[in-house]
């Protein structure tokens, strides 16, 4: 069972998205997100991509801990991850809209077998209207917090189900010129082709929840440019990001296939 004729958007969501910027999960956020997947369903059919597992804990537990940083935050994800599909289910169900969880490891893309069962497991349920939601196994894997906020995951997802747009939802206007940063009149990048010279805008740095920053979302949209595939970084902070992006009505960037 392959792809509809819908257009396939694999849609990342990081950490500092689905908190608007705070301590807590924003309800109001991932019901934003859902309205508009529920406008666009007829066109678009819709796999998110979504952090936030470790802040979802955060509200619930303060752990005691004696163990490594990293196993700390595996503890934390195991945790929260229930909590955040949750909401998820929660608020797309008011919606009209079913949700699916799938937890995947770097190391499911790098066998044949597994990258065949995600994809017919995934097509099965798109095709019967449940919107994957797609999140690191954190338990078993580092790889997230080594890796960052699960761009590479979600480019890497983005190839294997041969999406036909990758929109990387962050808390700027796209990606800015270092010289607009540098002078504090902050300016988007409208499109491009070129990672490399992207690579030279942005300067190493890590945003205040996730473990991403600019630097791991220009590595995923060369993950993506590699395989035909558009990439997206938009302003998931504003209502209505999805749309306006598609509409051309906001500022964000646009990483083209050359």
């Amino acid at each position: 069972m392959g792809k509809s004729d819908k257009k396939r958007i694999v849609l990342k969501i990081g950490t500092n998205v689905l908190t608007k910027e705070t301590n807590n999960i924003s309800r109001g956020k991932i019901e934003d997100i859902g309205q508009q997947i529920a406008f666009l369903k007829e066109d678009y059919e819709f796999v998110i991509v979504s952090s936030g597992a470790i802040a979802a804990a955060k509200q619930f537990v303060n752990l005691e801990t004696n163990g490594k940083e990293i196993t700390v935050k595996q503890a934390l994800a195991s945790i929260g991850q229930p909590h955040l599909m949750r909401i998820f289910q929660e608020n797309f169900r008011e919606l009209g809209l079913l949700t699916s969880q799938c937890l995947l490891s770097y190391s499911d893309f790098e066998k044949e077998q597994s990258k065949k069962n995600i994809v017919n497991t995934i097509n099965v349920l798109v095709k019967n209207n449940y919107i994957p939601i797609i999140n690191e196994n954190d338990t078993v894997a580092t790889d997230e917090i080594k890796f960052g906020d699960n761009d590479k995951l979600a480019a890497l997802t983005a190839v294997l189900l041969e999406a036909d747009l990758f929109i990387i939802a962050t808390n700027t206007n796209g990606i800015y010129t270092k010289k607009s940063i540098e002078e504090n009149k902050l300016e988007t990048i409208n499109a491009t082709t070129d990672i490399n010279s992207l690579k030279k805008e942005v300067e190493k740095s890590i945003s205040s929840h996730g473990t991403g920053g600019m630097f791991s979302k220009i590595d995923a949209a060369q993950i993506a440019q590699e395989a035909t595939i558009e990439t997206w970084v938009v302003n998931g902070l504003k209502d209505n990001f999805i749309l306006d992006a598609i509409q051309n009505n906001t500022k964000f960037t646009k990483i083209t296939v050359k």
